[in-house]
């Protein structure tokens, strides 16, 4: 079983939820404010970590109280952290997250998260089989030095494109596998993308930004589910009827998952699957990292949606 390495953000999640979400210029009273461990990086590595993927998280805490119990936590679900350094200088990464109506609006600030350099990732040990994961919740010539370091020991590559912004093209060429939504494709491809689009338009944004035949996208869609291009063939695989609870996270779960399966030798196309019940399973409590499920919940959501034999 190869490694997931992800070279990622790690932030405390400032929750506020509210039974609606203010307009602009307008106060709405709050129910209660929660802290939760987030960052991409950290959620898709406790995303891999849970599903029992010997997992690596690269990336950067401050010396406050934050961090201390970041650390602790990401420790407490067998994430290895000696790659992850302390940044006296800069405070720990903290999200701003407002939940209404089994949605979410974030604000993120980046603090330590962007310090993460090319040097964090210098001395990563990859070997050919792991799996190199990364968002853009640090510096992206920091994503590049740790994909061209990936491609070099024969590792596969995944990035996530999120928050949405654009990309270099010889960074998209590091890329063995993109993992984004709709919005992201969009803006990638130029183009004006919503989740309800026909399965046919989303393939056709993704195409026109695919690099080679080699390289896969996977695009998830919330309550549709997820569709891949996986060389010449288009993949669809049907979303799962859940009752969201918090959606902040989802996303990351998708992504580690994948890169778990990935490590573990698994076709792309039962990777996505798999990846598309994780998901479903973590949108059904709140939170971000806390709310990734184990293989155990993960196999209860898959035996629960097959037919019992008569």
């Amino acid at each position: 079983m190869g490694r997931v390495f992800v070279a990622g953000s790690i932030n405390m999640d400032v929750v506020a939820t509210a039974d609606r979400h203010p307009r602009v210029g307008e106060t709405v009273a709050g129910r209660e404010v929660l802290y939760f461990p987030g960052g991409k990086g950290a959620n898709q590595a406790v995303a891999a970590a849970r599903l029992e993927a010997p997992t690596t998280l690269i990336g950067r805490l401050g010396k406050d109280a934050f961090g201390a119990e970041l650390r602790k936590f990401l420790g407490a679900q067998g994430v290895d952290l000696d790659s992850v350094r302390e940044t006296p200088e800069a405070h720990t990464g903290t999200a701003i997250i407002t939940v209404a109506e089994a949605d979410n609006t974030i604000v993120v600030i980046p603090g330590s998260n962007g310090l993460v350099s090319a040097d964090d990732v210098a001395d990563v040990p990859l070997v050919k089989g792991d799996v190199a994961v990364s968002q853009f919740e640090i510096p992206l010539p920091t994503i590049a030095a740790f994909f061209a370091r990936a491609r070099e020991a024969g590792a596969t590559t995944v990035l996530n494109p999120a928050p949405a912004q654009k990309i270099s093209s010889e960074l998209l060429a590091l890329v063995d596998v993109l993992v984004l939504n709709e919005t992201e494709l969009g803006l990638l491809a130029d183009a004006e993308l919503t989740d309800n689009d026909p399965y046919e338009r989303i393939a056709d944004a993704a195409r026109h930004i695919q690099v080679n035949r080699d390289q896969i996208i996977c695009v998830t869609l919330g309550k549709r589910g997820v569709i891949a291009l996986v060389g010449d063939r288009f993949v669809s695989i049907q979303g799962r009827n859940v009752t969201p609870v918090d959606t902040t996270g989802a996303g990351d779960c998708f992504v580690g998952a994948v890169a778990a399966l990935l490590a573990d030798g698994q076709p792309i196309e039962s990777a996505l699957g798999y990846a598309n019940v994780a998901a479903s399973v973590s949108v059904q409590r709140m939170g971000a990292a806390p709310s990734m499920p184990t293989i155990a919940e993960v196999s209860a959501a898959l035996r629960a949606e097959r037919p019992s034999s008569s």
